[in-house]
């Protein structure tokens, strides 16, 4: 038999230098065979220590975008014992509220180099139960409960274990956990105010759900006690949702046979819980022949793109949701530092947002 000379080659994905092919994605020892230096280095490299000389750094960078090496985000995460990664929990997604918190809620953690894992609970009612447990499987850093759930359960076991901060409601109050808000009575009381203003004195609200709903409900009867007005006060209940408010506002401005109010009894003005019962309330009152704002005033609340489309244009409530989302993103990056620190518990100030949904009573 003859023998060869040849030396086998290395197939060629293993060859130092070579791009791996779409089944071998780049390693860090091909990093380290075609920059010329160790495993170890690298790793050096990517962590950002300074003991690296310049030249070398400039090699491994160099191969690394030349073989379009990523890190594996799972093998850092053990060795630097964190993910980088912020766990946040929503009550419903489908609320654009949500978006405008989660909006300035990642501005700051992006800036952190965190990245957001989201969970909607309206998808998983048990969520209330489980999802302590599965975001600390996922090690997340943190944790950010966004809204109003429909199950707290979880929550206490999941703050234990995890910085945790609670954004846009009130309660519940556990140790060691912060709590960012709008000032939601404060809210509710400048547009029942603005409409007092107005002249009018029949007014309704539609209300909401949970500590949130409570507290804007409490806002609402105190400004309108306040003025002597608390026998015209009706309240009708919502669940924050567009078919909601559309109930609620036909319940409150049908027919004298359906609502068991005589026409002059019917209100002038509403004050709804959030945008989107406003949106159903519009609906409501266009279906029954009343003309916004001639006919019937309307002030929604948390001020989110839905009261900003032209064909509506509602007055709402500035919640200042942005500022909530930054302010609980600030409160999680202090906890992850402090996670024994008192807890907190900041309210943002709300603003009336004046557009083309309100005006002077007119005869009835």
């Amino acid at each position: 038999m003859e023998r060869s000379n040849k030396r086998a080659e290395a197939p060629p994905d293993e060859r130092p230098g070579t791009r791996p092919g779409a089944d071998r994605p780049p390693t860090i020892r091909g990093v380290a065979a075609r920059a010329g230096v160790s495993k170890s280095l690298v790793s050096l490299v990517l962590q950002g220590s300074p003991r690296v000389s310049d030249a070398k750094r400039q090699a491994v960078l160099a191969a690394i975008d030349e073989l379009g090496y990523r890190p594996n985000a799972a093998a850092r995460s053990l060795v630097a014992r964190r993910t980088r990664t912020v766990g946040v929990l929503l009550n419903d997604m489908r609320n654009p509220w949500f978006v405008e918190v989660l909006d300035g809620l990642n501005s700051l953690l992006q800036a952190h180099d965190l990245r957001m894992l989201m969970a909607d609970g309206r998808l998983d009612r048990r969520a209330g139960h489980d999802f302590a447990r599965t975001f600390q499987e996922l090690r997340v850093d943190g944790l950010v409960v966004v809204g109003t759930l429909p199950d707290t359960t979880g929550l206490a076991e999941a703050a234990e274990r995890l910085p945790t901060v609670i954004a846009g409601n009130h309660e519940p109050r556990l140790p060691h956990t912060d709590l960012v808000a709008n000032d939601d009575e404060h809210g509710a009381r400048l547009a029942t105010e603005h409409l007092i203003g107005l002249g009018h004195r029949r007014i309704a609200h539609i209300a909401g759900q949970g500590p949130v709903g409570e507290r804007r409900r409490r806002g609402f009867e105190t400004a309108m006690r306040s003025h002597g007005l608390a026998a015209h006060a009706v309240v009708e209940s919502g669940d924050g949702t567009e078919e909601g408010g559309y109930r609620a506002a036909v319940r409150l401005l049908g027919p004298p046979r359906t609502t068991r109010r005589t026409p002059t009894e019917r209100p002038t003005a509403v004050f709804a819980f959030n945008d989107i019962s406003c949106v159903g309330a519009l609906s409501a009152a266009q279906e029954l022949g009343l003309d916004v704002p001639a006919d019937l005033s309307l002030v929604g609340y948390d001020n989110t793109y839905l009261a900003r489309i032209r064909h509506l244009w509602l007055n709402s409530v500035n919640n200042a949701s942005h500022e909530v989302g930054r302010r609980a993103a600030r409160c999680l990056l202090d906890r992850m530092a402090r996670p024994d620190a008192p807890a907190g518990h900041q309210l943002v100030a709300p603003a009336l947002e004046i557009r083309g949904s309100t005006a002077p009573p007119g005869a009835v």
